[in-house]
């Protein structure tokens, strides 16, 4: 047996999928109440089923983590608090979190509760891992992208809690970087919301499938001793979405590998069968990025998990497993209540039978009748480690007694396991002074994808361009008069020290703005001083994640681009904040590019490479060596309505594939390029998400 086994950890959509996790040897389960999922279309937990799952599973030794894994507005930050204090009084063993406001939150709310960052934080860095960390996390869940080394990288240079999905679906996009169905729908994946539209038909040049942005299902359930040998303490399996029969068979699989070394045929049979996208894939633990990583649903995968099969593993979870190993010890005297104690080790119940014991005209109860009647625990979760029995000669006591005093210790003794751990909870209130203020718009800026510049952007507040562009073009741009920072890539993956140095670099030079789109980025920039300006991509929303920013020493944020107007305005906190106005905006964020499913060198990405849709439009694919972004359609345009706008401070030109920034020189030729678009988009900043 191996110790300090890795936590199995199983999603559960709904009651079913945690009898079926349960009794096939999870450890831990993952779920998600009416309000505040990731997973908003599975069936979910009102406060009552919250408390009997809750229940179910500690009597069993499972633990519960509940999801509150969502960016979450102003107008919900209460019934988001009121969720936290039903889930402590429930009690649930962790609270999975995405809004860095929330988890803010928690600490006043329910400072005891442990709090685990979602993988919608999208930590990929040990610079992630270590701002958690530090801001009192017990555990994140990494990206999905990472690589083994990169994994091991982050367990050995930080001592929060690792937790790596090892079976599911692939998104195509880094988790909390993906606006692709809201943009197009308003439907937000950060919401639950998310239609999928990467399912559908996208191609690029020699496409295998026209699917450029569907991956195959995730698989890393035959190296779950690696995992645990690296340094991960949980092996999470992916599907709240997904019918009970896969989660019976993802656990068991899972069990299989973690405790036997390897999965039998027969169980990779049903882990094959009863949902696959032509098959598993291990290209990002391995790196072995490309495309033999793309894959779809198709007919054949469909049909392979006929009823006959699913029936075959409802078996697997039909019946209670005796699990929770249990002694009792057993007492008879003659003209003496009956007693019996059970014990788990670490709750005890002692029961004493209603009328005393008598002495035996015919036959005495014996020892072997004892331990035969109390062995007889079917149907419960409690497996018998040792019965001691003191029986006096002569005594005795009919079989009856002798069972209802059996079933009535276990049925207590399942009170005491289940019981909730009781955690103080608190009343939720925002800190005095944070109510929306009267806000100016004052600055404009300008991202742009290299360090060339127009002088039509001389004018502007700040200018951000890439952190790993040559020197000597930042120091032109300083010398021409431009107000220079530095955008740290999205994608960080493996990157710290590289970034760092790049940043020490920087500052000899006099640059000190820098951009962060993640946590690392932020954690990295404030280790060397820099005056830190958030992003987009930190996907900050209501008044707590602005006053997260403030905590954390941030000079100024965007706004996530799903935020509504209505809901800008009536944001709290002193620190400035503002939109992008303009741009072709990010919809994805991806480490394995959609060209490489036409097996195309990302080398071409540089060179403004495009990806088709089903009805003929073209999204930008842009590529920095690391990551690639797919761009909207049409641009972003909201220059002729920033009129229309209250509570920003300042808004952002975001370039990103127009070449004429690089020589425009006088701002009207510049304004009348945005103002005369034929086509463009007002993003979500006036319709919102669901």
């Amino acid at each position: 047996m191996m110790k300090n086994k890795i936590e199995i950890l199983a999603p559960a959509g709904g009651y079913d999928s945690i009898l079926a996790a349960v009794r096939c040897g999870a450890d831990a389960v993952y779920l998600g109440a009416k309000t505040f999922s990731a997973r908003a279309s599975a069936q979910n937990f009102n406060d009552a089923e919250l408390k009997q799952a809750v229940a179910y599973c500690h009597e069993r030794d499972v633990l519960v983590y509940l999801t509150v894994n969502t960016i979450i507005f102003d107008s919900e930050l209460q019934q988001a608090a009121e969720l936290i204090q039903t889930a402590c009084r429930a009690g649930v063993d962790a609270v999975i979190v995405q809004n860095l406001g929330v988890a803010r939150m928690i600490r006043q709310v329910a400072p005891e509760l442990p709090v685990h960052g979602s993988t919608q934080m999208s930590v990929h860095s040990l610079s992630g891992a270590k701002a958690l960390y530090e801001m009192g996390f017990k555990r994140v869940v990494l990206a999905r992208e990472l690589t083994r080394e990169e994994i091991r990288e982050i367990a050995q240079g930080c001592p929060i809690e690792l937790e790596v999905f090892v079976h599911g679906a692939l998104c195509m996009s880094v988790s909390g970087q993906c606006y692709f169905s809201a943009m197009l729908g308003s439907r937000s994946g950060s919401r639950g919301a998310c239609a999928q539209p990467c399912r559908l038909p996208f191609s690029v040049e020699g496409s295998l499938n026209d699917h450029a942005l569907s991956l195959k299902d995730n698989s890393l359930i035959s190296r779950l001793r690696e995992l645990q040998e690296i340094g991960v303490v949980s092996a999470k399996i992916e599907g709240r979405m997904k019918r009970p029969e896969y989660v019976a068979a993802a656990v068991t699989a899972c069990r299989e590998s973690r405790d036997d070394g390897e999965v039998c045929r027969r169980t990779r049979q049903y882990l094959e069968s009863v949902f696959s996208r032509t098959g598993f894939t291990d290209g990002y633990y391995t790196g072995r990025r490309g495309q033999n990583m793309f894959g779809v649903r198709k007919k054949e995968n469909v049909l392979s998990a006929n009823e006959k099969l699913l029936s075959e593993i409802r078996l697997l979870y039909k019946d209670e497993k005796p699990s929770a190993k249990v002694s009792f010890s057993f007492f008879a005297n003659i003209d003496k209540k009956p007693e019996l104690s059970v014990s788990d080790g670490v709750h005890s119940v002692t029961i004493t039978g209603e009328v005393p014991c008598e002495r035996a005209k015919t036959k005495e109860l014996d020892e072997a009748v004892c331990r035969k009647q109390l062995e007889k625990t079917g149907g419960t979760p409690y497996r018998i480690q040792a019965v001691k029995c003191q029986i006096e000669k002569g005594v005795c006591l009919p079989v009856s007694q002798l069972n209802h005093l059996r079933r009535e210790a276990l049925a207590q003794l399942g009170d005491c396991r289940s019981r909730a751990k009781q955690r103080k909870v608190y009343p939720f209130s925002l800190p005095a002074n944070q109510k929306a203020g009267e806000r100016y718009l004052k600055e404009k800026r300008a991202r742009f994808p290299s360090a060339q510049a127009g002088n039509a952007f001389r004018a502007f507040d700040l200018i951000f361009v890439p952190l790993f562009s040559e020197e000597k073009q930042i120091q032109s741009l300083q010398e021409r008069g431009f107000h220079v920072g530095v955008e740290i890539p999205r994608g960080m993956f493996s990157r710290d020290r590289q970034i760092t140095e790049k940043l020490i670099s920087l500052k000899r030079i006099g640059v000190c703005h820098v951009l962060c789109q993640n946590i690392g980025a932020v954690y990295l920039a404030k280790k060397q001083g820099m005056i830190l300006h958030g992003g987009f991509g930190l996907n900050l929303v209501n008044t707590l994640d602005l006053l997260w920013a403030q905590d954390m020493g941030l000079k100024d944020t965007e706004l996530s681009l799903e935020i509504k107007a209505e809901q800008i305005a009536k944001l709290g906190g002193s620190i400035p904040r503002g939109i992008i106005s303009y741009g072709y905006l990010p919809l994805m964020l991806c480490r394995n590019c959609p060209n490489k499913n036409g097996n195309i060198n990302c080398a071409s990405c540089k060179n403004h490479a495009k990806m088709q849709d089903r009805k003929g439009e073209s999204f930008f694919l842009r590529c920095d060596g690391n990551c690639t972004e797919v761009l909207n359609c049409v641009p972003l345009k909201l220059e002729d309505r920033l009129c229309d706008l209250r509570g920003i401070d300042f808004h952002t030109y975001r370039f990103s594939v127009e070449n004429y920034v690089e020589s425009v020189e006088k701002p009207d030729d510049f304004y009348s390029k945005i103002l005369f678009l034929d086509k463009f988009t007002r993003g979500l900043v006036f319709r919102g998400v669901k």
